[in-house]
């Protein structure tokens, strides 16, 4: 198709783009809380059986965690965070980690917290009988082979593998850690996880926004000022990175733009909700009451 550029014409991308912007300009809870269901949570009774530590940490080693955090560069700038594959994780993001563990009866899931280790995780891949073993001997090993060839260690990325049902960490932000929990509570009440871990490769925006409502319903359930703050600025951002790759998969020849564009939009959407924090907190409050756990 050829492209004819006129000072009369606007860009199909720079209208979306324009009406993105316009419409994060009142803040939108696009995330609005939503919890996942706890009752319908499975656990793997052979995953329980191997009496893992739920918590396992990576060695420091300061040459190694030191190009992980200049290798991680792009991504602090692109969600505006320093902590953003910094490979240093802290009390506070621990502590968040093991509370909604704690909450949301994970017990079976692993977090692996700057760790490199995919003997352990082989031998969770075959222990994870809740996903179909087709299903575990093909995404499940490409996705094992891939965290083998490029170690989060070193490259960064925190993500969760439904297939060994681990969580990794490299970030030391308790929002993104609840997130990523909250793909585990999410793909743990799946009748047909590998199913959904598949669809997960075609819609991931879906399995986002779950994930990020969870998180967003277990802040306000706790009444957590600090933590919705947080979860704004980051998930939000993190939200525009997947609608922007759909756009632009959508429309290819727009998708720099979209996918930058939807990046911007989620940091604007997110700040401008923080700023009426404490009117969606009495609001959450007079709709559900306190909520709160201990």
């Amino acid at each position: 198709m050829i492209r004819i550029y006129s000072p009369y014409r606007i860009a199909p991308s720079t209208l979306l783009i324009a009406a993105l912007l316009v419409v994060v300009s009142c803040g939108c809870h696009v995330l609005d809380p939503r919890p996942i269901p706890p009752s319908q949570q499975t656990q793997s009774p052979d995953l329980l059986a191997l009496n893992e530590e739920p918590l396992e940490f990576g060695k420091p080693h300061k040459v190694l965690d030191t190009a992980g955090w200049i290798w991680g560069i792009p991504g602090k700038v692109m969600l505006w965070d320093r902590r953003i594959d910094n490979h240093h994780i802290t009390e506070p993001t621990i502590e968040a980690t093991t509370d909604y563990m704690r909450d949301n009866s994970l017990a079976h899931v692993k977090v692996r917290v700057n760790q490199y280790a995919p003997l352990k995780d082989w031998k969770r891949l075959r222990a994870n009988k809740n996903v179909a073993w087709p299903y575990r001997y093909t995404l499940g090993l490409a996705a094992l082979g891939g965290e083998a060839i490029l170690p989060g260690r070193l490259f960064g990325g925190d993500h969760y593998n439904p297939f060994t049902q681990t969580v990794h960490l490299y970030s030391d932000v308790p929002a993104i850690a609840l997130h990523e929990l909250a793909h585990a509570k999410d793909f743990s009440r799946r009748s047909y996880p590998g199913t959904y871990g598949a669809a997960y490769l075609f819609f991931p925006t879906w399995h986002e926004t779950v994930a990020s409502r969870d998180v967003f319903s277990y802040l306000y359930q706790r009444q957590d000022r600090e933590g919705i703050i947080e979860a704004n600025r980051i998930l939000y951002p993190a939200y525009g990175t997947y609608v922007g790759s759909g756009l632009g998969s959508v429309i290819p020849s727009q998708s720099v733009p979209l996918y930058y564009g939807t990046v911007i939009a989620g940091h604007i959407n997110g700040r401008m909700l923080s700023r009426d924090i404490d009117e969606h907190l009495a609001e959450y409050r007079y709709l559900f009451g306190s909520g709160v756990h201990h």
